[in-house]
């Protein structure tokens, strides 16, 4: 009895799945546009994302951040000693050499409640 169902669904389904015929008036697809990847780049970026360019040097690691293609913030990373930021903190393109992102600003916190 089970194997008789089986069939009977089986049936149902290959019923179901047959491909049906194919019409004469398609058209092939035109071909994909040609990949640039300097234009796939700026168009996957999300608005407000900053697109990050890196140049790796002998000496040196230089990444660029740019927002809107205004660039903001250089990070240098030499192959000795600590990395540094130059920052254009005004937006005027004058940079001013930074030690670290950390403004050295800390708000007051209070404790509430403790659990």
């Amino acid at each position: 009895m089970r194997f008789l169902s089986f069939l009977l669904l089986s049936g149902f389904s290959v019923a179901a799945f047959a491909q049906k015929p194919v019409p004469a008036n398609l058209e092939p697809l035109p071909p994909p546009p040609p990949f640039n990847a300097a234009d796939a780049a700026q168009d996957s970026a999300p608005e407000g994302e900053p697109q990050v360019t890196i140049t790796k040097q002998t000496e040196q690691t230089i990444e660029e951040y740019r927002v809107g293609g205004r660039l903001y913030m250089i990070k240098v990373t030499p192959k000795v000693g600590a990395p540094y930021y130059l920052v254009d903190d005004k937006g005027d393109g004058k940079f001013a050499r930074q030690e670290s992102l950390d403004s050295g600003f800390r708000p007051p916190r209070w404790i509430i409640h403790r659990f």
